[in-house]
């Protein structure tokens, strides 16, 4: 296999509160960007590969990757995640909406702001409602296709300065989503002081983040990759907005992703029960602690063994094994264990701009949903976890002819 080291910048110091304690509990190795999957005419060429180490941060509590990939690497090229494919987002991101209309009242004067909006898959949802909106994302393809559904939005990254612009323009927010992109910027504090620049006074910027606790707890170690730079608890984020004179006042657990967060931030003070119990709940786990993350690397390497023999029983008995979802967490996943084509097939996803290429490092083929049914494999691993009941229900006919799914995490098992 091929791969090609490219220089990033190495953080010496926390992404939150600029602390230089920072003690690592989890390395990786070196790994191909998830997100980077492999044209036909890409086979044979160098990837980029870069350091996975996961550090924790003794003056914030803050868990981050010690390795900033610059962006436009990251995102900004032919990024391939459309967030319109898959149903059970649509309707988590529905719900939201129309909760926020409703709680906010909000109305043709009002504006609502996406941060990394994708493909207009959550703003669409007050567009039609005649709310009006502003996307965000610097990907050009997911970008073009939310503007075709009538979501207006900047092909850009956002930052402390594009929220001065915008406020200077009177783009000040009601409302201000920002869905699983406060753990991909490489300037936090940028970042959400931008938040705090538009929001109105009576305002609210409705964040979703993956949650530690989960992570941690349930071995979730293929949630880390390059584009995820922070893996936060409530302590951390609680620090890091009053930091910025932003207040978390309400928060909501969701099982989306594994385990999120979604987190109800404003100018003004009114912490709620909730927050102050998952703060106090956090203290109780010595989240604040390094003690807290120390025994993850041998819990990961538990489930890497454990895996990776099930993987090899299975082909040694003559088993056939495909895996489902080009998602990131499944770049992580085969790379960290190594899980090559000797015992993987091909891996199949509803995404149409992943179909036809390859996986980054492994380099299996991706192909259709379809191609489960028409070739029938033994075994399928689900590298997409995280919406296991949604995809099981579309794979029903796979499995009524006797195919089985692979969960990985937090043990490995079959249904």
């Amino acid at each position: 296999m091929l791969h090609e080291k490219l220089n990033s910048v190495t953080e010496y110091a926390c992404r939150s509160c600029g602390g230089t304690r920072l003690e690592t509990f989890l390395d990786l190795g070196a790994t191909p960007l998830a997100d980077r999957l492999l044209a036909e005419e890409d086979i044979g060429k160098p990837e980029l590969i870069f350091p996975l180490r996961v550090a924790f941060c003794r003056d914030c509590s803050l868990a981050q990757i010690t390795e900033t990939v610059s962006p436009n690497i990251l995102f900004a090229d032919d990024y391939p995640y459309y967030s319109s494919f898959s149903p059970s987002l649509l309707e988590h991101s529905r719900e939201n909406a129309l909760d926020l209309i409703a709680r906010r009242n909000l109305g043709p004067e009002s504006l609502v702001i996406e941060l990394a909006s994708n493909d207009g898959y959550l703003l669409k949802n007050y567009v039609e409602a005649g709310v009006k909106v502003l996307g965000i994302d610097p990907a050009d393809g997911p970008a073009a296709a939310a503007e075709r559904i009538g979501v207006q939005t900047r092909c850009t990254f956002f930052t402390r300065d594009l929220a001065e612009t915008l406020r200077a323009e009177g783009a000040v927010a009601d409302v201000i989503h920002a869905n699983n992109v406060l753990a991909h910027v490489a300037d936090t504090n940028g970042f959400v002081a931008g938040i705090a620049r538009l929001l109105k006074e009576d305002g609210v910027a409705v964040i979703e983040v993956p949650y530690v606790v989960p992570l941690i707890e349930h071995c979730e170690f293929d949630t880390i990759y390059h584009e995820h730079l922070c893996y936060f608890s409530v302590t951390a984020l609680d620090r890091l907005f009053r930091r910025h004179g932003l207040y978390l006042n309400e928060i909501k657990p969701l099982s989306i992703h594994g385990g999120s967060l979604r987190l109800y931030v404003e100018v003004r003070e009114r912490v709620g029960a909730a927050v102050k119990d998952r703060l106090a709940h956090e203290t109780a786990l010595g989240i604040d602690t390094i003690d807290y993350f120390r025994n993850f690397s041998a819990k990961v390497d538990v489930l890497k063994r454990e895996l990776l023999a099930l993987l090899r029983r299975l082909k040694s008995q003559g088993s056939s094994i495909a895996a489902y979802g080009a998602a990131a967490k499944g770049a992580t996943l085969i790379n960290t264990i190594g899980i090559g084509r000797d015992l993987i097939d091909f891996v199949v996803d509803r995404n149409i701009h992943k179909q036809g290429k390859y996986m980054p490092g492994q380099r299996l083929p991706i192909r259709s949903t379809e191609t489960l049914v028409e070739t029938q494999p033994d075994y399928v691993l689900l590298l997409a976890w995280n919406f296991v009941d949604e995809v099981l229900e579309q794979q029903a006919d796979y499995r009524a002819r006797g195919g089985k799914f692979i969960i990985p995490v937090p043990v490995p098992r079959i249904v």
